[in-house]
């Protein structure tokens, strides 16, 4: 199974062909894995790497219900994972963007940027109806203060225990494609930083079992992340495309507004109410000031970080505009006709001059020799 076209070969074990063979090597990875649920000797290890751990049922009003804790077996499911994301990372890249980037004939720099915006968006759209999904089957969409309620909710459904392994998964998996994508440095730092960003505040959620605040906080970004690099995409396909830009900028203010607000409202003010104040290892419960004061501070500053690149990125584009605006200005003042002189005695017509009221002036007597 080929990921890429051939071009060229290159040595076994060189760096080029590691590049240009990842996804059929993972991919062999994968199959092995598979093959090993097939033999009885070898069906309880690979299943480490498929199903998630740590399971427990429990009775319910609607019977028996099978949840799930988090344990350090949850690494083999997202290393599993982390495979199958670098896959579907290949065959997004070859069979869609690819195509659409012979067609448009960008740029390097833009050819990148392209690139990252439709692979995000692909995820983002993913993740965002995914997670929307869960809110409202979970019913915490319709009952926010079911997100501190009942704290710490360790005990998870399986829809939600497998939605934060793919995002740990996935996101980890953007750490090697920086390298098998060939990111300019330049563009290196920007990348890492979100990246790195996206991996603390998941796994923050998940690990504090703050689940709950973590699907509302994740459906939001996600959304508002989609509709950047989808401005972007379109602006990359003909730069006359901008006013995307203004209906993403309604929607980041608005996602950070309620990022905000939903922050304090469910650690700042529901946990600080809790009956269960105390740490507690065994029982999952982290609720102590020192926790929530160190929480509420790691999202205040990531808001304010991504406010502060907001407004250089609109001021930005703003001075790109008037700078775009004043050159129409000089062109347009350079390409103006100017009016024509007319001359003192008429103006010419047909090579004949004509005097001011339209009659061709007397000729003048040569006098004769």
């Amino acid at each position: 199974m080929a990921f890429r076209r051939r071009n060229k070969s290159y040595p076994f074990f060189s760096q080029e062909f590691l590049i240009q063979n990842h996804a059929d090597i993972v991919f062999s990875l994968v199959i092995f894995i598979l093959i090993g649920l097939m033999f009885e000797a070898t069906a309880k290890t690979a299943i480490l790497f498929i199903q998630p751990q740590y399971n427990i049922s429990t009775q319910s009003p609607e019977g028996e219900v099978t949840l799930y804790q988090y344990g350090w077996r949850d690494w083999a499911t997202i290393l599993f994972y982390f495979f199958i994301t670098i896959i579907l990372h290949a065959v997004v890249q070859e069979y869609v963007l690819d195509k659409v980037n012979r067609r448009l004939h960008l740029s390097k720099s833009k050819n990148t940027k392209f690139n990252e915006s439709g692979q995000l968006c692909v995820f983002h759209l993913v993740s965002s109806v995914w997670s929307l999904y869960i809110l409202i089957t979970e019913g915490y969409l319709f009952h926010p203060s079911s997100l501190w309620e009942n704290y710490p909710h360790v005990h998870l459904r399986f829809q939600v225990k497998f939605f934060y392994l793919t995002q740990l998964a996935y996101w980890l998996h953007a750490l090697p494609e920086l390298y098998f994508q060939k990111v300019r440095k330049e563009e290196v730092p920007r990348q890492l930083q979100y990246i790195c960003l996206y991996l603390l505040h998941i796994s923050a959620a998940y690990l504090l079992n703050l689940s709950r605040v973590g699907l509302v906080l994740l459906c939001l970004q996600y959304l508002s992340e989609m509709g950047f690099h989808i401005a972007r995409m379109f602006y990359f396909t003909d730069e006359s495309h901008q006013k995307m830009f203004d209906v993403w900028a309604v929607c980041f203010v608005f996602t950070r507004m309620v990022t905000l607000t939903l922050m304090f409202l469910a650690v700042g003010f529901g946990l600080a109410r809790a009956e269960n104040q105390g740490l507690d290892w065994d029982l999952g419960n982290f609720n102590t000031v020192l926790i929530r004061m160190t929480v509420l501070l790691l999202v205040c500053l990531t808001q304010s970080w991504l406010l502060w690149k907001f407004i250089r990125f609109q001021l930005r584009r703003w001075r790109e505009f008037r700078h775009e605006q004043a050159s129409r200005k000089r062109v347009a003042a350079k390409q103006t006709p100017r009016p024509l002189k007319r001359d003192s005695l008429g103006q010419h017509e047909n090579g004949v001059i004509k005097a001011e009221n339209g009659a061709s002036p007397r000729p003048k007597k040569i006098k004769a020799p």
